[in-house]
């Protein structure tokens, strides 16, 4: 009786071999196929949403990308509520059945909502802020939250509530922030897309050290609401992060558009963000910004693993040359810090002034509320003229190009347990976010930037990207030669992280120690 046993045995767990070979064809799916795919119902919702939740339950706990998560048992009844919907036709909009972490900066109705702050350990939302609610109504389904600097502050996630979140292609390193959670998530396939938000380079850093694509929006293109001061908070922006350019543009199309609450929302219809992004960039001029002519301190090999990477742009018929900014980077630096103090300070002061509060912030929270208190009103309108400067410096410099080049950080993804980096190339660093001093010159300036990965360099051979900076509003711009960029980097796609080759099942090997189990 043995062989038939075994018989039924290898039939049985070839069905769950090809159960999970489906789930990891639907893991390797890019977002704007995965949609296509629910829509055709060649996938359901509930198999899409299975198949995120077992690459969540193999990876996340040595990760720590996707926390507060919602029970799995409630999300499958959602998932199935979108497919009995899917079977009449209805779909709620492109992210319909999509599984979705949002990043603990945001609320989402019936989540934790944290901010990574003790202060905040039981706080619940009870609304939705206005990008979550866009989201949720295209279709997305709420796994969780992505894991966050405490108050979003430094390009490092850890925070004393949920812990550090580890790089995907290195669980010793820092996954970068403070949009880590959502950067690793994307890149283990834990979900098909992320949100995120950038003042200090928080889309932008986070994607360059997991080998994905951050898009930072002009200031207006993703409207946020609520907010306590619509006219003045004009540094932040929330923005998409994906696998690739294509799924960053249909997760911003989602995203973007006008609101009544903002009132410097751009009006732009944000369907134009689903077209294809193919277009012809012969005779186009990139602008090469490197270590801004020497003012920034660069780990060695992050210039260098750049500078091979540009490349891809000639491939496709664009020049590249060496640009200059104006502006001194010890001036802009200045005035970032200003207004970095006068924006974060002012938010925080409320609970840096009750005691009991106080005591649960971290040192960096600390130093912005005392920068903050220093402030006058001489020390803003100087350093709302440095901004001006600062834009005017990038709009001569558009004169001379189409596109503008920065690498996204300064440094190699860095141990996770230190706090951030005190020196680069031997010059010390003088502040928490000294040493992503690369990635503030754009968000004073308010212009559109993709990071895309770069390469891999330093001793241990890990991810760094690039800024792909353009003109205000330029926002569709610098996605399509985004797009052009990744077309001619292959080896983006290509290079996975190894914990996802680990975690990819092998359905023979596993029917055949199936049979063996029975045969005992």
């Amino acid at each position: 009786m043995a062989a038939p046993v075994a018989a039924i045995a290898t039939q049985s767990v070839s069905g769950q071999a090809r159960g999970a070979e489906k789930g990891s064809d639907i893991l390797a799916m890019t977002a704007v196929d995965l949609a296509a795919a629910i829509r055709r119902r060649d996938v359901s919702s509930r198999e899409v949403m299975k198949a995120h939740l077992a690459r969540v339950d193999a990876l996340n706990p040595k990760f720590n990308a996707i926390v507060s998560r919602v029970d799995g048992d409630q999300l499958l009844r959602e998932a199935a509520a979108q497919d009995e919907d899917a079977a009449k036709g209805l779909f709620r909009g492109p992210l319909h059945g999509f599984p979705h972490a949002v990043k603990d900066t945001a609320p989402a109705q019936g989540i934790a909502h944290t901010r990574g702050s003790p202060i905040f350990r039981n706080n619940i939302a009870t609304t939705d802020s206005l990008v979550v609610a866009r989201m949720r109504a295209a279709g997305a389904i709420f796994t969780g939250k992505t894991n966050v600097p405490e108050f979003a502050l430094g390009s490092h996630t850890f925070n004393p509530i949920f812990g550090v979140t580890r790089n995907a292609y290195d669980p010793s390193k820092s996954a970068g922030g403070s949009s880590g959670g959502g950067a690793v998530a994307l890149a283990l396939r834990l979900m098909p897309l992320a949100d995120g938000s950038d003042f200090g380079g928080s889309l932008r850093n986070p994607a360059a050290w997991n080998n994905v694509f951050g898009f930072r929006p002009s200031f207006g293109r993703v409207p946020s609401a609520p907010s306590s001061d619509v006219f003045g908070q004009t540094f932040a922006t929330s923005g998409p992060m994906a696998r690739t350019v294509r799924d960053t543009a249909l997760l911003l199309s989602v995203q973007a558009g006008s609101d009544p609450r903002a009132p410097f929302s751009l009006k732009d219809d944000p369907a134009v963000f689903t077209k294809p992004l193919d277009r012809e960039w012969k005779q186009k001029r990139i602008g090469w910004l490197g270590d801004l002519a020497g003012a920034l301190p660069m780990e060695p090999g992050v210039l260098d693993t750049c500078e091979k990477a540009l490349d891809a742009f000639r491939a496709i018929g664009m020049s590249v040359d060496t640009a200059r900014l104006d502006e001194p980077a010890d001036a802009m630096w200045r005035t970032a810090v200003t207004l970095r103090h006068w924006s974060v300070g002012a938010d925080l002061l409320p609970f840096a002034d009750k005691p009991e509060q106080r005591a649960m912030m971290k040192p960096e929270a600390i130093w912005e509320v005392e920068g903050y208190r220093k402030l006058s009103a001489r020390d803003i309108t100087e350093a709302q003229m440095g901004r001006t400067r600062i834009y005017e410096a990038f709009r001569k410099a558009f004169e001379a190009f189409d596109f503008l080049v920065l690498p996204s950080a300064q440094v190699f993804p860095f141990d996770a347990e230190l706090r951030w980096p005190t020196q680069i190339a031997n010059r010390t660093m003088d502040s928490y976010h000294r040493w992503m001093e690369v990635t503030l010159p754009v968000t004073m300036a308010g212009l559109p930037a993709l990071s895309v990965p770069a390469g891999f360099g330093g001793p241990r051979n890990l991810p760094i990207g690039m800024q792909i900076i353009g003109p205000n509003h330029a926002d569709l711009a610098v996605l399509q030669v985004g797009h052009a960029y990744e077309r001619a980097s292959p080896w983006i796609g290509q290079t996975l992280p190894g914990a996802i080759r680990a975690a990819t099942p092998r359905p023979e090997a596993h029917a055949a120690s199936s049979v063996q189990r029975s045969n005992r």
